[in-house]
């Protein structure tokens, strides 16, 4: 029994670190006010920028409802940046009174079309929204973020929520959306931290977007390389809960392993990367706000830490009892399946507590055992374009 409790104790400590991290920003998060920002009657000159990837099913709508602001129409420009439409989609686009910026690249990525956008658009801007091609804002998103750039931020992250619920995988993404919001926006606000970024959704000081842009290198996952850049310097992203972007959610189980192994491609790619600096400078310069992200990347999908945690308290529950094993560690799984539990408990807004996700539930093991597949096949994912195609928000969004 000595081998099965080393075993017992490493898969203890992994697993135990990672779920003390969740937990204790789950519980702060359940603290978190959101502060009020006065535009004190300035407002500036906003880009919305939406680069788009073969979107012709959703981009006109997108493009139409992003016109409906509630916001000075003289004061912002929707920008659409369209990489491989259908010529009858960029004819109906040059219909609208929108900026249309048309691209096209070798190898595709979200990082060129935005710096051949910013680079062809004459401005002046104050500000740079960034969306994906199937978001559409809430009217007062403009207002909101323009009102948080009264104060000293360089960039913010709105409430990205599920546009559609209109599946079991669509509620068990915009579930997976919001326990992200509350661990990684809200808990980390309360405690002092910065917001993390979503790569769509979020606003920068469009001068200071525009500089950082064209250092970008990245392939898949722009937004966590502008994010570690922003963090090593010292720059504090804040966090908007009440200015909402409604995101649409995958329709299918493949969309949901592509999408899962992108980002878990980016986030692997990037711990290796920035560990050691991040942990130079925690140690010489005091910056916990980028030794955290490093850390954040390394920390396991929620999916699977759930389905670990579950499935090898029960597995080590059952050796300790019938080898009659020492009782501490069948307490230790114990304590760490609750704490694990509760974190997710916490995470997961009250909205979400009906019979739909419910019925919804019965899909996780698939999406587990999806997520632990996409972990297998992440190698070189971060330098292949992996595109998520999108449908048309009318037909989803049944609620």
């Amino acid at each position: 029994m000595q081998l099965v409790n080393i075993i017992q104790i490493i898969l203890l400590i992994l697993l135990g670190l990672a779920t003390l991290y969740i937990f204790i920003f789950s519980i702060a998060s359940l603290f978190y006010k959101q502060k009020k920002y006065v535009d004190n009657g300035n407002f500036k000159k906003i880009a919305v920028l939406i680069p788009g990837y073969k979107e012709d099913e959703v981009i006109i709508e997108v493009a139409d409802q992003a016109l409906k602001q509630d916001y000075p129409s003289n004061l912002y420009d929707v920008v659409i940046i369209a990489d491989s439409f259908k010529q009858e989609t960029l004819n109906t686009l040059k219909t609208l009174p929108i900026k249309l910026i048309e691209v096209s690249f070798e190898k595709s990525t979200k990082s060129k079309a935005l710096n051949k956008a910013m680079a062809a658009l004459d401005g002046p801007y104050d500000i740079a929204v960034v969306l994906d091609a199937d978001n559409v804002m809430a009217a007062d998103f403009l207002k909101k973020i323009n009102a948080v750039f009264e104060y000293d931020f360089i960039a913010v992250q709105g409430h990205r929520t599920a546009k559609n619920t209109n599946n079991s995988w669509a509620i068990l993404d915009a579930i997976s959306e919001e326990i992200n919001n509350n661990i990684f926006r809200k808990g980390h606000r309360v405690l002092g931290l910065s917001s993390a970024i979503i790569g769509s959704g979020m606003a920068f000081r469009y001068t200071y977007f525009k500089n950082l842009m064209a250092t970008v290198t990245a392939v898949g996952g722009f937004d966590k390389e502008i994010e570690l850049k922003m963090l090593k310097e010292g720059r504090k992203i804040v966090y908007l809960d009440d200015a909402v972007v409604f995101d649409e959610k995958i329709q299918k189980a493949e969309v949901f392993g592509n999408q899962r192994r992108r980002w878990l491609s980016a986030q692997f790619h990037y711990f290796r990367k920035d560990i050691l600096n991040a942990l130079k400078d925690l140690i010489l310069k005091g910056n916990v706000d980028y030794f955290d992200k490093a850390i954040q990347f390394i920390q396991p999908p929620r999916i699977l830490l759930l389905g670990a945690v579950m499935f090898l308290s029960i597995v080590f529950l059952v050796i300790n009892y019938m080898f009659e094993n020492q009782i501490p560690y069948s307490n230790y799984w114990l304590v760490l399946a609750v704490a694990c539990v509760l974190s997710f408990i916490f995470s997961v807004p009250l909205t979400f507590y009906n019979l739909k996700t419910l019925k919804a539930l019965v899909s996780l093991p698939k999406g587990m055992f999806m997520m632990l597949l996409s972990l297998l096949k992440i190698k070189g994912a971060n330098k292949t374009f992996i595109h998520t195609q999108h449908t048309s928000s009318s037909k989803n969004n049944e609620n």
